[in-house]
Formats: C-alpha cells, structure tokens, sequence
C-alpha cells in the first residue's frame, strides 16, 4: 500500500472516530450536563430550626410533578421569599435543613428539577427555566410573602436558571454561587475537537441575558474550581447589569461552598441588607 492509500485510511478512520464521538456527546448530554443521582434524599428527614418546614408538592404548567420544601418564618408575615436553584446533581432537601442560617426570617421554597429527587419528568434546559419561572410566581402570590422582595439563589447550572428567571421577574436581589458565562463555552473548552455548538441542546447562555438583569447581583466563587474556572466567572461579571460584588469564599471548592459557614453568613447578610434596604 502506497503513502497516499495508508493516508487516505487514516483520515478516513479519524473521521469515523471524531463522527462516533460526537454522536456520543450528543446521545448522552443530558447525562453529562444534568446526571440526577436517582430519587435519593441528601438530608433525609429536612428541616429548618429557623422556620415552619413541610414538603409540597407543585404542578408544572404542563402538569408535570414537581418536588421540594416550603419554609416560612415561624412568626406572621409579609415575609422576603427567595427562590432556590441547584446545581448539578443536585437534590435540594440540604437546603431545608440549612435554611435557618441561609435564609433567617425568610420564605424560602427549594424545588428539585425534573427528574431529580421525587420530582417526575426529564431534565432540559427549557423545562428548568419554564418551571422556575413558575415557581417564583407561585411563591410570591403566597399570604405570606411580600412579592415586592423576593429573590433568586442559583448554584452552578441553577445560576442559568436563576438569570432566566430573574431577567423576567422583577426580582429585589440575585445570588449567583459558581456562576458560569455559558454552558456551551464550558463544553467547547472540554470537548474541543467536537463541534458541541452544533449538538449541545441545552446551552445556558447566562452572559446574553447578563447586561437585561436589574437587581444587584451578588456573586460567589470557588477559592479552588476546576469545574467553573474563574475566566468563565470573570466573562459573565464583566456583561452583569447590576454586579453588588464579586467575592471568593476561602477554603472552598466548587462542591463545598453552599455548605460552609462563611457561605451562609455572606448570603444572609446580603439578603438581609436588601430586604431591609
């Protein structure tokens, strides 16, 4: 076999491969990006000593089952409320439990997507953003919630979330932990020699709806983060309509940083200073 034949089956074998590669990613997306780790509970039996804990159960627009906790304050309302986003894999009940110093003396509802812990349905991007506008509207018709202060809290993917939902409610406060500019730049950066624009369904494109948000916007990262590199944060500040501050936790990485102390204080007092503002 001459030169140009064994080139020719090379590049023919490479284009095979590249192809069944990117039929891979594009067949298991979902599972890369959202991968629910089935319907077992973080916190088994959660609940918050600063407020009155109980599970509920929504329906989507579409009737679709969704689940999660309701915690309100202890003593008579109006209250702030404040919406609830996580991220990856991520099962909310840990949210009920820590709500107390999370969220002190205020309504707080914290839903797991679709097809994570008991709620029902698939993961998509579209479902999250649709749902999570719902989920606002459903919190601040409440008795007990003063819809003129509510706010979002998103964590790594639910800060996709929470920028969608918050550039079209006219949200008081927005925190963004881990923040990303887009989940599309963070998959071309992992998967360079696949075209992922062209497959990637669910892209989050956070940094195009950044300059449309109003609230002060106050964003957390990852002393250490190999999951959301700082250049992706740095991308979405720079285009925030509202930034408040910017501000890294120490001693933290992308999976620790919701549970520690200096989290949860910095969060609290951030809400606490708008809602009182």
């Amino acid at each position: 076999m001459n030169n140009s034949k064994k080139f020719a089956g090379l590049a023919g074998l490479a284009s095979v491969l590249w192809m069944g590669l990117t039929a891979a990613v594009a067949a298991n997306q979902k599972r890369l990006l959202f991968n629910p780790l089935g319907s077992k509970r973080e916190v088994l039996k959660p609940y918050s000593t600063g407020h009155r804990t109980r599970p509920i159960v929504v329906r989507a627009k579409d009737g679709t089952r969704l689940s999660g906790w309701l915690m309100t304050p202890p003593v008579a309302g109006p209250h702030p409320g404040v919406v609830y986003f996580g991220g990856r894999s991520e099962e909310v009940s840990w949210v009920a439990r820590d709500a107390g110093k999370l969220f002190p003396g205020m309504a707080v509802l914290a839903v797991n997507y679709r097809g994570y812990g008991d709620s029902h349905g698939d993961p998509a991007e579209e479902h999250f953003v649709d749902d999570g506008r719902m989920l606002y509207d459903w919190l601040s018709e409440r008795h007990h919630v003063d819809p003129k202060r509510m706010a979002v809290v998103g964590r790594s993917l639910g800060s996709g979330v929470a920028v969608q939902v918050a550039m079209e409610r006219d949200a008081n406060s927005i925190v963004l932990i881990t923040p990303y500019d887009s989940i599309l730049a963070i998959a071309k950066r992992k998967f360079k020699a696949i075209p992922v624009e062209y497959v990637l369904q669910h892209k989050f494109e956070s940094i195009k709806y950044a300059h449309q948000l109003k609230a002060p916007t106050y964003v957390l990262r990852a002393a250490v983060d190999d999951i959301v590199p700082h250049s992706h944060t740095d991308l979405l500040v720079e285009k925030l309509g509202a930034l408040h501050a910017d501000e890294i936790v120490p001693d933290s990485d992308h999976i620790n940083i919701p549970y520690l102390e200096s989290t949860q204080t910095r969060i609290a007092s951030f809400l606490a200073s708008r809602f009182n503002a």
